[in-house]
């Protein structure tokens, strides 16, 4: 099995479409269905249902963890031994509730195969992130934005909707003449400067009763019950859970991006980059 129908099947399946996974891939969209449809004789299964979207069928949900385990250890092998002796520095600036889902992992995983690349990382809220980046204190910035047109020279990751959640469990949500009190970050907070509008676009009345900048703050006071919040989907422990049904306003999407400064010598940068790129892409 070849790894770059692998890596187009993965393409697909995490930008929901052909024509996106073309351009990741850097092929036409033809070479893409092609690579699939050779992939799928070769399974003799569907991996997509091919609609507006393109989505998994149930054989296709299986074939990605084979997938991306698979492609995971190959990328490791090349970036291994391909520049064995890599070093130099790197500085990455996170947005602090990613760095706690999701960066540990990743980290652990980059220093394993480069110990020679020294990481220094920065969480804060996107924001400060972004103005640190610009003024060169940050070689490469997680970003969180309201569409990926804000930073064209910045690399998509995902895109998911932001929701109203509550703790799991409570007496279903009913304000009635009272203000909805808020779990927030402080300014500048992308969630937070959402779910205002939101709330002020809908005439609803709020209070705000707890700040944080901190994710494990927020979620800590949404556990207590103290108030409501706004998440990502995918960030939503399992103790909290979506407020469904309600006479809250729906809230947009978000969009994750990474930037990476010019660079024309800096091996460990770029390295560190589409390392990034592979760990923390997500479907659309």
């Amino acid at each position: 099995m070849d790894i770059f129908s692998l890596e187009c099947f993965i393409a697909v399946s995490e930008s929901g479409s052909f024509t996106k996974a073309a351009a990741r891939v850097n092929r036409t969209q033809s070479a893409i269905t092609q690579q699939i449809g050779a992939l799928e004789k070769k399974l003799g299964v569907v991996l997509f249902d091919r609609g507006k979207k393109a989505t998994l069928t149930k054989d296709g949900e299986i074939f990605l963890l084979y997938a991306l385990r698979i492609y995971g250890l190959h990328r490791e092998i090349v970036d291994r031994f391909k520049h064995p002796e890599l070093n130099g520095e790197a500085k990455i600036g996170i947005p602090e509730d990613f760095a706690s889902l999701f960066l540990a992992d990743v980290l652990v995983d980059f220093s394993r195969i480069h110990p020679l690349v020294f990481l220094s990382v920065e969480c804060d809220l996107t924001l400060n992130l972004l103005n640190r980046f610009k003024s060169g204190k940050l070689d490469l910035v997680v970003l969180k934005m309201n569409s990926p047109e804000e930073f064209p020279q910045g690399v998509e990751i995902w895109n998911e909707p932001l929701v109203w959640v509550r703790k799991k469990g409570v007496f279903p949500l009913t304000f009635k003449n009272r203000p909805i009190p808020l779990v927030l970050s402080p300014e500048p907070c992308v969630y937070r400067s959402k779910a205002i509008a939101a709330l002020d676009g809908s005439s609803i009345r709020w209070r705000m009763v707890y700040t944080s900048p901190s994710y494990a703050g927020i979620i800590a006071a949404v556990k207590a019950n103290m108030g409501i919040t706004a998440l990502p989907v995918t960030m939503i422990p399992d103790d909290l859970e979506k407020i469904d049904g309600s006479f809250l306003p729906p809230l947009p999407e978000i969009h994750v991006s990474l930037l990476k400064k010019p660079t024309e010598s800096n091996t460990a940068i770029e390295t560190l980059s589409q390392f990034l790129l592979k760990k923390l892409t997500r479907p659309s």
